[in-house]
């Protein structure tokens, strides 16, 4: 299960609406970084038939069948801090990161 927190959802759902469309977020990984994936994350205007569809706080998270072992149990958040603001994957199944943050092992 994929979760997002008031906060993120909250984010999201302004974004959406000043998008003037979208039903949710679609997130997923890819291979790249030097710890070897990182997260893909953009607004989802329509699910595809192979999407796993979660729901938190009223907007749907799509997930890619192949990207679901890697972010299953996974909390997206959104934080303000200072100056810096955006989204943190609150992820279980990561066992190390790059010194950047951009990439993870699993």
């Amino acid at each position: 299960m994929i979760t997002l927190t008031e906060q993120a959802a909250s984010h999201v759902s302004k974004f959406i609406a000043k998008r003037g469309k979208g039903i949710g977020l679609r997130l997923g990984v890819k291979t790249s970084g030097c710890s070897g994936m990182a997260y893909k994350l953009e607004f989802a205007d329509d699910a595809n038939p192979e999407d796993i569809v979660y729901e938190s706080h009223g907007l749907k998270v799509l997930i890619d069948p192949k990207s679901l072992p890697y972010l299953d149990g996974t909390e997206l958040d959104y934080t303000k801090e200072g100056l810096k603001e955006g989204f943190k994957f609150n992820n279980p199944n990561v066992q190390d990161a790059c010194g950047c943050g951009e990439s993870f092992k699993v």
